[in-house]
């Protein structure tokens, strides 16, 4: 499951793990205009790890998902 949320200065997205087995933490997505964040909470740690992704970054990380193994460059980039 997840959730669309469309604030002031971002949209913020939730995934929800969903099952029967071991489940993860919530992660939540926020995309703002110049890069996108990326949050999950560590309950071994009792933290939140946090990464940031240009938006490239995450152009990058899209078009990965459909491609198999190897180097690659987007055009326009």
């Amino acid at each position: 499951m997840f959730s669309i949320e469309h604030e002031f200065d971002a949209t913020v997205v939730t995934l929800v793990d969903e099952g029967d087995g071991h489940l993860q933490e919530d992660v939540i997505i926020n995309a703002f205009e110049e890069c996108i964040t990326v949050e999950q909470y560590d309950p071994r740690e009792d933290r939140v790890h946090k990464i940031t992704l240009s938006i490239g970054q995450m152009g990058d990380l899209a078009a990965a998902i459909q491609l198999p193994e190897g180097v690659y460059f987007r055009k326009g980039r």
